[in-house]
């Protein structure tokens, strides 16, 4: 089959990139249409998409694009339409609810007449469109709160419309597929996104095992820090995490890279038992998370939560805000706690129950390996095969 894969736009290395990356491991001859292309935006990862073949839109050419990612989403319906791709057999859509990627031209693809197949791996339908928490506090300003909503009642049908440019859906979790079938009125396939549960080469040993020479790079060297990290937004309730350590007084560290000035907010909201350690690579992601207390995730409606389940894949337990895909991958009691309001309180008490009864390793590990890059492989290749 001719494939081709169709993605927002590549700018920042997370969940979405990932499952995207995972794509071109199954089909390195695919090419990958995008509305813009960033890799020095991209950081420790710029390097990962290099060796593939990625086209990009007008908007590439567009000066100081990488600052307008936001306001382009009002032409990104065109950017998508501009792309015909009905030469191809199977044209798989990595949505990750930026954009609206499913409005690329499908038609006849061969001789026979058999019509292109879209498949749309969601990650999620726009989360700004059907009123969940997303990174930028445009609501608080009202002329913008004004327009926004007028332009969102519009978009909302263009999402709808481009929707049923879809042959079939498949969700990353069982909270996408509940938002496929409530905003689009299509039933989906759920294969939750790869893990590369395999790569992690850290030893994992139990929490009073751990060296604390293995961190002597990081300001807190002991081993009884918690973390937490990956994008730094808004929706990720890092702020809530920050306050109840600020609180609780116990060592804190947090990776990711931040944006729209966000970072450095969170910045003067911590106290001096508060790390931030920046953007890092996967082996240093792999390194503060074996050596971790637990991983604290504060997610509002997390669409599915890739970094839980790496944290596990290490053995390290998970405090998590009972919200979205995360309670699909850990599980109370055995590899996390989960905490029922996203408020520094609720967070507190959940660390405080975790503290009195820590969670075995091996519980985790075994957890984290149901959702690893070779399950993810093998589900996609039938699904797509099936139905290519």
């Amino acid at each position: 089959m001719k494939i081709a894969l169709v993605h927002d736009y590549i700018k920042e290395y997370g969940g979405a990139e990932r499952v995207l990356e995972a794509l071109l491991e199954i089909y390195p001859e695919a090419t990958v249409y995008t509305s813009l292309f960033l890799p020095k935006f991209l950081g420790p990862h710029r390097a990962r998409f290099e060796k593939y073949n990625i086209q990009t839109s007008f908007l590439h050419s567009i000066p100081f694009n990488h600052k307008l990612i936001s306001p382009l989403r009002l032409v990104s319906p065109y950017v998508f339409k501009s792309f015909d791709l009905s030469g191809y057999d199977v044209i798989i859509v990595s949505q990750t609810g930026a954009y609206f990627p499913n409005l690329v031209k499908k038609g006849p693809s061969n001789a026979s007449g058999s019509s292109t197949k879209l498949i749309c791996y969601t990650h999620t339908p726009p989360r700004y469109l059907y009123g969940y928490k997303t990174a930028r506090e445009w609501k608080n300003n009202v002329v913008l709160r004004v327009l926004g909503e007028i332009a969102n009642h519009f978009l909302r049908m263009v999402d709808y419309n481009a929707s049923q440019n879809v042959d079939f859906f498949i969700a990353n979790s069982e909270e996408v597929a509940k938002r496929i079938r409530k905003f689009y009125r299509r039933e989906a396939v759920v294969i939750n996104p790869p893990v590369d549960v395999e790569s992690i080469k850290y030893k994992v040993t139990s929490i009073k095992q751990r060296e604390s020479s293995q961190n002597t790079k990081y300001e807190i060297p002991d081993t009884q820090y918690y973390l937490t990290g990956g994008r730094l937004a808004r929706a990720k309730g890092i702020d809530i995490i920050i306050k109840a350590f600020n609180t609780n007084k116990k060592p804190l560290k947090i990776f990711g890279r931040g944006f729209a000035g966000y970072e450095e907010e969170l910045k003067s909201l911590a106290k001096e038992n508060i790390e931030f350690v920046g953007e890092v690579t996967d082996e240093e992601k792999f390194e503060l998370m074996s050596n971790a207390k637990a991983f604290v995730f504060a997610s509002y409606d997390e669409d599915f939560g890739i970094t839980p389940v790496e944290a596990m894949g290490v053995g390290t337990p998970v405090i998590a805000f009972r919200s979205g895909g995360v309670q699909e991958t850990v599980i109370e009691g055995k590899t996390g706690i989960f905490f029922d309001e996203n408020t520094p309180k609720s967070l507190n008490a959940a660390i405080e129950k975790f503290e009195k009864d820590p969670l075995k390793s091996s519980d985790c590990i075994k957890q984290a390996q149901t959702f690893s890059k070779e399950v993810f492989v093998k589900k996609m290749s039938e699904f797509v095969n099936l139905q290519g």
